[in-house]
């Protein structure tokens, strides 16, 4: 004789999980109120690995656009250090003229 069996349960489809934009803590340079207070140092190596990351064609979508804005943003904190130093050799040196556009 057959004995009764309680049903079993289906296992539920996979869904895919909803697009998020990466960890901030995990991307190169730490967290977006960390940037401000990068050195130029640390901000250029954070830099160099976010290129690596986008050359390197094994990140999805969400995460090429999360890296290339942190670089975006690194960059620029790059470029704010460099014009910090212009101006201070400029100062300086009174009689030296920039060459560079600005």
């Amino acid at each position: 004789m057959i004995e009764p069996t309680e049903p079993r349960a289906t296992p539920a489809p996979a869904t895919p999980a909803p697009a998020a934009s990466a960890p901030a803590a995990s991307l190169p340079g730490g967290n977006p109120e960390d940037l401000a207070g990068l050195s130029y140092e640390q901000a250029r190596t954070a830099l160099d690995q976010v290129v690596a990351a986008l050359e390197s064609s094994t990140v999805n979508l969400e995460m090429s656009l999360a890296l290339w804005e942190r670089g975006t943003a690194l960059a620029d904190i790059c470029q704010a250090h460099l014009d910090g130093a212009r101006e201070r050799i400029e100062a300086a040196r009174p009689g030296l003229t920039s060459t560079a556009p600005e």
